[in-house]
């Protein structure tokens, strides 16, 4: 963990460097957010991405002096995937547009980023407002991240943050399958799962803009957030998935079959034909599941390295300097 400090500076001004601000009906807030990021960072250039706003975000941010673009498809993940597929840089911010995040700390966030020759830094929230960070959203960030911990390893604290400054290569390589609020996981998993530089440190956090409200939904979002580690596990680490899907069915087998077998043992006879049919078939697939995990989990080895390929195409910090 890091801890920022004031007096840090964006050290390389040869890189360019883009801030990404997704936005969904923050009209009241907007102008602020871009005005932060515009002191903090004067050298880069801002994006704000509406995404079928409802309101004047659009024509708010354009006076504030942002690049202002638009991506009909509703979802913060459909934003994500126009916004790293439309803007070249070599150092991306991508923070939401709510004025909860500290502009301030940016350029330190970058300095670590270029210094240190990271993929990914990520703002680990330390909100200075009580109804800045609601307790059923800390409450399942917590489960959250503790899952994602155990799964794909416990290097980022915050999965959920909505502040990350992050490299060219890793955001050109990031596959953005997702459409809503589990873009954060997916950003996280990905970083994990290809084991790249990456590194967290503290930033404040404040309560939204007054005339703002969350688009973030506990239950719904919290849910389909657990629905994309589920994908992920069985996508990226399909053995264990498979696995414990098969441990489960072969207990469930055997429980059926001990019973079963006492009573052949001791009178030759197995009077409940559809319960050993149900524990053979039971165990039958409970095999073909660990199977099926062996050959995926040779498959994903694969796609990994294709992943790993595809990121190494994209020049570091450390080769431009040397071209340069």
């Amino acid at each position: 963990m890091y801890v920022l400090t004031s007096n840090a500076t964006v050290n390389e001004p040869r890189l360019k460097v883009a801030v990404l601000i997704p936005c969904l009906n923050e009209a009241a807030g907007i102008a602020s957010v871009v005005d932060g990021f515009k002191s903090a960072i004067p050298d880069a250039t801002i994006y704000v991405y509406d995404n079928a706003s409802n309101d004047d975000t659009s024509a708010v941010a354009e006076r504030a002096g942002a690049n202002v673009r638009r991506e009909p498809m509703r979802g913060k993940g459909n934003v994500v995937r126009r916004m790293f597929a439309d803007v070249d840089a070599d150092v991306y911010v991508l923070v939401d547009g709510d004025g909860t995040y500290d502009a301030a700390s940016a350029p330190a966030m970058i300095d670590l980023l270029t210094k240190q020759h990271l993929d990914m830094v990520c703002g680990k929230r330390v909100d200075s407002e009580v109804q800045a960070y609601r307790p059923g959203h800390r409450f399942g960030n917590r489960v959250l991240t503790g899952l994602v911990a155990v799964l794909f390893g416990n290097q980022i604290t915050d999965i959920l943050s909505g502040y990350r400054v992050m490299s060219r290569r890793f955001v050109k390589s990031f596959p953005a399958l997702s459409s809503g609020f589990e873009t954060e996981t997916e950003l996280t998993v990905h970083a994990l799962d290809l084991r790249v530089p990456i590194a967290e440190v503290h930033t404040p956090y404040g309560a939204r803009s007054a005339g703002t409200a969350s688009k973030l939904n506990t239950w719904r979002d919290g849910w389909r957030i657990l629905r994309t580690i589920a994908r992920l596990v069985k996508e990226e680490r399909p053995f264990a998935f498979f696995a414990s899907i098969g441990c489960l069915l072969a207990l469930t087998a055997i429980g059926l079959a001990i019973p079963l077998l006492l009573e052949f043992l001791e009178t030759g006879l197995v009077p409940r034909i559809p319960t050993a049919v149900l524990s053979s078939g039971l165990m039958l697939v409970s095999v073909m599941s660990f199977v099926c995990g062996l050959v995926l989990d040779t498959v994903t080895r694969g796609r990994r390295e294709l992943k790993r390929m595809h990121y190494l195409l994209h020049a570091g910090f450390t080769n431009k300097e040397e071209r340069t």
